[in-house]
């Protein structure tokens, strides 16, 4: 009998463990329906944690609530603040535009250094033997385009209008060779800083900014834009960056080399400044305005501003 018992013990135990081994053989199989167990079992559990996921939900979507309305206060006292900020500003801003009304009231000049109309212009053809110096636009004189309008992109300075037909113009690049070319040009600086664009240095890939008063300072970094008095450029239009200041090969005054704004070898679109000429004569007759501009039309001479 003990001997009985002990072997239906193992076969109990062998027939087991056959039992769960086919139970997990079953387990793993590739199947697309769960089986009525394991259906059981998971609808009992996933009712399970319903039960606890949605009560936990709605209290962290309180605290949630409670944290958005905390910020979103802040964040009505922050913005209010600005707001009250923007006003300031606003109304230093209206009491400068009356001043400087003002201003030109005193001077009798009207004109606005600053002020162009825009027109937008596709390029059409480039010349690869002249890649870095002209390029030619889909707008003409039909267009209202004319000589020696300037040309930029929305990065910066390109150049200006040299010729024109009905439906086509061409641009003179600053990138050019000729040694005509100049534009009046102005450091951004605690003190203005005027000198002349003139050339380009294919070795550094830069535009030379010439005729810095040697007392000023100039430093790497600096930002140069027009400075609008040729007539030509709109007042304030980007060119590039002081990369490097040296002195001239006389000494006698200070160069600048200036990495350009925009990108001449990538120039697809670009936007003409369309502008009323400007009186440098002088508006009040003065011997000293004329004495000026007399400076600023031998600085400027050639085909540049």
């Amino acid at each position: 009998m003990p001997q009985f018992f002990s072997n239906k013990r193992l076969i109990l135990l062998l027939v087991g463990v056959i039992f769960l081994v086919a139970l997990i053989s079953f387990s793993l199989r590739d199947r697309q329906n769960a089986s009525l167990p394991e259906q059981i079992i998971k609808d009992t559990v996933g009712f399970g944690q319903s039960l606890v996921s949605k009560p936990t939900h709605y209290v962290t979507g309180i605290f949630n609530n409670v944290d958005a309305l905390l910020n979103t206060y802040d964040e009505n006292k922050r913005l209010k603040s600005r707001l009250e900020e923007f006003a300031v500003l606003q109304g230093e801003v209206n009491d400068l535009k009356i001043e400087n009304d003002k201003f030109r009231d005193l001077v009798d000049k009207k004109e606005d250094l600053k002020k162009f109309n825009p027109i937008q212009a596709t390029v059409i053809a480039r010349n690869p033997d002249q890649w870095e110096e002209k390029l030619i636009l889909d707008q003409g004189t039909m267009d209202g385009i004319k000589v020696n309008m300037a040309v930029r992109t929305s990065e910066g300075l390109i150049g200006k209008i040299v010729q024109t037909t009905p439906y086509t113009s061409e641009v003179e690049l600053l990138t050019t060779n000729n040694t005509n070319y100049r534009v009046s040009a102005v450091v951004s600086n605690k003190k203005q800083v005027f000198g002349l664009i003139e050339g380009f240095d294919e070795k550094r890939n830069e535009l030379i900014l010439k005729r810095i008063d040697s007392s000023l300072n100039v430093k790497k970094g600096d930002k140069v834009m027009t400075s609008g008095l040729g007539g030509i450029f709109p007042k304030g239009i980007l060119i590039g960056e002081v990369t490097k200041v040296t002195t001239d090969d006389f000494g006698l005054t200070k160069l600048a080399y200036v990495k350009p704004a925009a990108n001449f070898s990538m120039l697809d679109h670009v936007i003409i400044a369309k502008r009323d000429s400007i009186n440098i004569d002088g508006s009040d007759g003065s011997s000293t305005n004329k004495d000026q501009t007399n400076k600023i039309k031998s600085d400027t001479t050639g085909d540049g501003e």
